[in-house]
């Protein structure tokens, strides 16, 4: 018999199965390389901001030509970020395994044949088998709920990176205003303690003060001006800092516009209701502890047989022809996959803990946060309070020193007093701002 029918036949399956298939397409990396180090396209990421789609954070307009406030920057990073897009990148995985979990198994198909070199007989013999695995059939329903806790478990990570990137650039913004306003009241320390030292010069050249007080006005110029230096390093630092959350360009100056402070009820207990219920990672970890729950039940079906179904047909060198289905499994005698499910129980208990030790921290890192809170705006209020009679007092002694009442360097400690509260008003004002950036996405959602 002619080989021809069996052949045409094999070559039709491998022909339809051929047209279906994807084609390769080069991706060069230099390509993404390049753009993004030319940095965001801040009108375009504006666009976007405009309609961002995110379970905790609003989309809103956003004006380039005005000064950006730190609500703004921080859903600019949620656009623009690098970590950011290489993270829905990854997100895009989990999506492609869902669906892959959702294809059914592919039969495969073996062809055999036996060419006669000597013998009696004439005809060519022949073997076609086709064969289905069985087991994907019955286990691809648990396996789609493993992909699909995996993939909704990558998304509301996905989403608590993005939760987190907004205030870490919210809390530069905070940083950057208030570090700006230190460097100017260091900047005017220092040159007024220059000024008084270039006086004490002139005097100590006529003989008129002693050398102690040269001395001293050294010292204090001296440590004026690291104060204005270092004030000045922390601010390029903090700018640098937000541009590379950004994404942009080193050298770019980002306008930002001050924020007033927020009023806050700070009941740790009630906060913490709130992230128990707000908190995205730990949507992640109860989707992650789904996607494991599925696996451990997946786990215990494969103790059973792994069915696999195949469909032989045959001819001899007789010319005999033969069609006979075949089934091959398994013997769960000694296996039984205890391994598999030992390894996904664990896993499991592993993901219970995890949650529980995060909740845990998660109300530590609350309680830590409102007793800070507490005693920041504690100790600006004793400040201010503190600083309003220094003021008053150092616009008296400016005035007396301008009659000739009073010395010129006397007026300037006084207004030096004044300058000093300020300059720890501002840290604590910064303080404060920072750590209630960190409370809301302790939080895991805005106030």
């Amino acid at each position: 018999m002619s080989l021809s029918r069996p052949l045409a036949g094999v070559g039709f399956a491998a022909a339809l199965a051929l047209s279906g298939c994807a084609v390769y397409r080069p991706a060069p990396l230099d390509e993404a390389s390049e753009a993004a180090l030319r940095g965001p396209d801040l009108a375009a990421a504006a666009a976007d901001v405009a309609r961002l789609n995110h379970p905790r954070l609003k989309p809103v307009a956003i004006d380039l030509d005005q000064p950006l406030t730190p609500q703004a920057l921080g859903l600019i990073a949620v656009v623009t970020n690098p970590d950011l897009k290489a993270a829905r990148a990854k997100a895009r995985v989990a999506d492609a395994q869902v669906f892959d979990a959702g294809l059914l198994p592919d039969p495969s198909l073996t062809f055999g044949m036996d060419h006669i070199l000597s013998g009696p007989d004439t005809t060519e013999a022949f073997t076609t088998q086709v064969a289905l695995d069985l087991n994907a059939f019955r286990t691809r329903r648990v396996t789609r709920q493993i992909e699909r806790g995996a993939r909704d478990q990558a998304r509301l990570d996905l989403a608590w990176q993005e939760w987190q990137t907004a205030g870490q650039a919210r809390l530069l913004a905070a940083r950057i205003v208030a570090l700006t306003q230190a460097l100017d009241l260091d900047g005017r320390s220092a040159s007024t303690a220059e000024a008084a030292l270039a006086r004490t010069l002139d005097a100590a050249a006529r003989g008129d003060v002693r050398a102690d007080e040269v001395e001293s006005r050294r010292l204090a110029a001296a440590d004026a001006s690291d104060k204005a230096r270092q004030a000045e390093r922390d601010l390029d630092a903090a700018r640098h800092d937000l541009n590379r959350l950004l994404g942009v360009a080193p050298q770019t100056r980002i306008r930002i516009a001050p924020q007033a402070p927020q009023t806050i009820d700070l009941e740790p207990e009630a906060l913490f209701t709130r992230a128990r219920a707000l908190r995205l990672d730990l949507r992640a970890l109860e989707a992650g502890y789904g996607s494991q729950e599925a696996a451990l039940r997946k786990a215990v079906m494969d103790q059973f047989p792994n069915l696999q179904l195949t469909v032989t047909r045959a001819q001899d060198t007789t010319g005999n022809q033969t069609i006979g289905p075949s089934v091959n499994f398994t013997l769960p005698a000694w296996n039984r996959n205890a391994g598999g499910i030992a390894i996904a129980k664990a896993t499991r208990e592993q993901l219970r803990a995890e949650y529980a030790a995060r909740l845990v921290a998660t109300r530590a890192d609350i309680a830590d946060l409102v007793a800070g809170l507490t005693m920041a705006r504690r100790q600006r209020d004793e400040l201010a309070a503190q600083a309003e009679p220094l003021a008053r007092l150092a616009d008296q002694s400016d005035a007396a020193s301008a009659r000739g009442d009073v010395s010129r360097a006397t007026a300037e400690a006084a207004r030096q007093s004044v300058t000093d509260k300020q300059l720890a008003l501002a840290a604590l004002n910064q303080s404060i701002a920072e750590q209630t950036v960190a409370l809301e996405l302790a939080v895991g959602g805005p106030f």
